[in-house]
């Protein structure tokens, strides 16, 4: 990938396990680069984090002969981070990030820098990295000091999955330490790479549930003998939102050729069907444009310079790109997109479950009385879709001052990334519990079936769990199409939306 110019699949492909390849000259980038940085120096110019302490030291001025230990010291004193270790996809992601940052020249360091980042990704060493410690400015400090010690010989590391000190990973490469350049330890810990790669693998598990959720919204819409009418284009063309448009086409592509709704299209009393089936295209459609906007800032901050301060020409210029509010913006985007889809989704299973409404069994199951059904599937997405409403409520708002008042205003971005994670996880059980109760639903309307797709879909879930005769438990049908959602494999039958 070409530093500046990385797309995201290229990134997401880095996070599966793909090798990370720099094309360009980005060696002679960096180059003169360093080579300015070390001419200032020279001048006897007064550098911010190069020869003068740091945050609210800013003002003490560093010795020649100190520089060297300056730059180890901030990565030992930074190394501050607590919490659950990020796990090894985002830890890729990370080191792709830093390497594709410091590769275009503006950060003053030397290329070995690039390459022992190119080393661990492509050789399976993985710096251990607490999730916690992070308030996204100057950058993911705390984080990305943790990464930062490996390359001196020290941390902690997974060296092909087993843990061991950072000296010990180094040797297995064969590489030496490295010894830090002036403010090279400043570049290795400004900038924004941690807060986005935990927002890039999130849109990732993002886009592949929304998918999902288009699949379960058409499912139990023909569950319900819902009308297709509200995913007519000439609708969603007259409100002119491209979400709404695409996701309207999604629906009735999905549905299209059910003889469930064609049994249905003349014979039905309802004139109108729920919010939660009628307004999908609206609701969704509207998540749908919040992720592609997301997913819009994410690229532009994977292949942003988020350093500081920055080598522009001759000139070294301090400024504050390292400020991670784009990021903290976006996560806050996903967060109201997760959200929303899984508290549409928890209303149609509601839909299902309500005979008054459905015009199926109570519960989706006969002898409702003798039998509970998904009376209890139906709490628990309720549950879920409760707890995902509080995770979505803004993080960028929670600013807190640190370094005694310099950084006076923060992003929390990366605190607003790590929340979308568990509530990917509730999305993806609300959306298996979804996929459950539109299965049963489907079952009683046979011999009719749905469409070509959706019923490729009801094989699916039956591959794992078996039609609901009579109360049985639960929570391992929910696990075991839980699973299959989050692996993808209802989005791979959704297909493109």
């Amino acid at each position: 990938m070409t530093p500046g110019q990385a797309s995201l699949e290229e990134l997401a492909a880095v996070s599966a396990g793909a090798a990370l390849r720099l094309s360009g000259d980005w060696r002679s980038a960096m180059q003169q680069g360093h080579e300015a940085l070390c001419a200032r120096l020279a001048e006897g110019a007064v550098i911010y984090g190069v020869n003068t302490g740091f945050g609210k030291l800013a003002q003490t001025r560093i010795a020649a002969e100190e520089l060297a230990a300056l730059q180890l010291n901030l990565l030992r004193s930074h190394a501050a981070g607590v919490g659950k270790r990020l796990a090894p996809r985002i830890v890729r992601l990370v080191l792709a990030l830093k390497a594709l940052s410091l590769a275009q020249g503006a950060s003053g360091v030397r290329p070995i820098l690039v390459d022992y980042l190119i080393e661990f990704c492509n050789r399976d060493l993985l710096p251990i990295i607490p999730s916690r410690g992070s308030v996204g400015a100057s950058g993911d400090l705390a984080p990305l000091a943790h990464l930062a010690l490996v390359l001196v010989g020290e941390g902690r590391a997974l060296f092909r999955g087993v843990e061991m000190s950072g000296a010990e990973a180094l040797a297995e490469l064969g590489l030496p330490p490295l010894s830090l350049a002036p403010k090279e330890g400043l570049a290795l810990l400004n900038g924004t790479q941690v807060s986005t790669a935990i927002a890039l693998d999130a849109l990732f598990g993002a886009r592949r549930l929304f998918a999902t959720a288009l699949l379960s919204a058409a499912m139990a819409t023909d569950g319900l003998r819902g009308s297709d009418t509200p995913f007519d284009p000439r609708i969603h063309a007259l409100r002119r939102h491209p979400g709404q448009q695409r996701v309207a086409a999604a629906l009735a592509r999905l549905m299209a050729g059910s003889a469930i709704r064609e049994s249905h299209r003349r014979d039905d009393p309802r004139v109108q069907d729920p919010y939660s089936i009628r307004c999908t295209p609206q609701v969704l459609g509207a998540v749908l444009d919040a992720m592609e906007h997301a997913a819009a800032v994410l690229a532009r901050e994977a292949n942003a310079v988020t350093d500081n301060p920055l080598v522009i020409g001759a000139e070294v210029l301090s400024g504050g790109n390292f400020h991670a509010e784009p990021v903290g913006f976006a996560a806050d985007h996903l967060a109201l997109a997760l959200a929303e889809t899984g508290a549409l989704a928890e209303r149609r299973i509601a839909l299902l479950i309500d005979p008054a409404l459905s015009g199926l069994p109570p519960f989706l199951v006969r002898e409702s009385g003798l039998h509970s059904g998904f009376m209890l599937a139906q709490v628990t997405a309720a549950a879920l879709a409760a707890e995902n409403r509080h995770l979505a409520n803004p993080r960028v708002t929670d600013s807190l001052p640190t370094s005694a008042n310099q950084e006076d205003h923060v992003s929390m971005a990366t605190g607003a990334a790590l929340r979308l994670r568990p509530m990917y996880r509730n999305l993806a059980d609300i959306l298996a519990i979804e996929l459950l109760a539109a299965a049963q639903a489907i079952e009683f309307h046979r011999p009719l079936t749905s469409s070509p797709v959706l019923e490729e879909a009801h094989a699916l879930v039956r591959s794992v769990a078996a039609p609901w005769e009579q109360d049985r438990l639960m929570a391992p049908d929910i696990a075991a199409v839980s699973a299959l959602v989050r692996a993808g494999r209802f989005a791979t039958l959704a297909g493109a939306y």
